[in-house]
């Protein structure tokens, strides 16, 4: 495949290991974000718990950050992208909302750019 792609012959003899790969799909993907050690879904957890918010994604908007990337067909290194573009104003005005406790991501807010559902801590009630 390799000198049919138009390398020759003598640069293919070179590369010690040729491995073919097949599309990730949708799966695939889905396991991405979840499951590796420094998984996206965990470093945006992480990052939203610097400001003690607990981050949490409906199965929905995971599905559909996965599915954006088959239809993108920028696989597993087009995850990142997805997620940041999706919550880059929610990242940016965080820090400066007083008593949120939990954001959760919905499929509506990576699809249609829509605004994540923030919940607040119960106000003490003043005597």
């Amino acid at each position: 495949d390799l000198i049919k792609y138009g390398l020759i012959p003598e640069f293919v003899g070179r590369i010690p290991v040729v491995a073919t790969l097949e599309e990730l799909d949708e799966d695939d993907l889905v396991k991405i974000l979840y499951e590796p050690k420094n998984a996206l879904v965990k470093q945006f957890q992480k990052l939203f718990a610097m400001d003690d918010v607990d981050l949490h994604f409906t199965d929905g908007a995971i599905r559909a950050i996965a599915q954006e990337a088959t239809k993108r067909k920028t696989g597993a290194r087009g995850l990142r992208a997805i997620l940041e573009q999706a919550m880059l104003n929610v990242m940016y005005e965080l820090p400066s909302r007083e008593g949120v406790k939990e954001c959760v991501i919905s499929e509506d807010v990576i699809l249609n750019k829509s605004e994540p559902i923030l919940l607040y801590e119960p106000q003490a009630k003043a005597s």
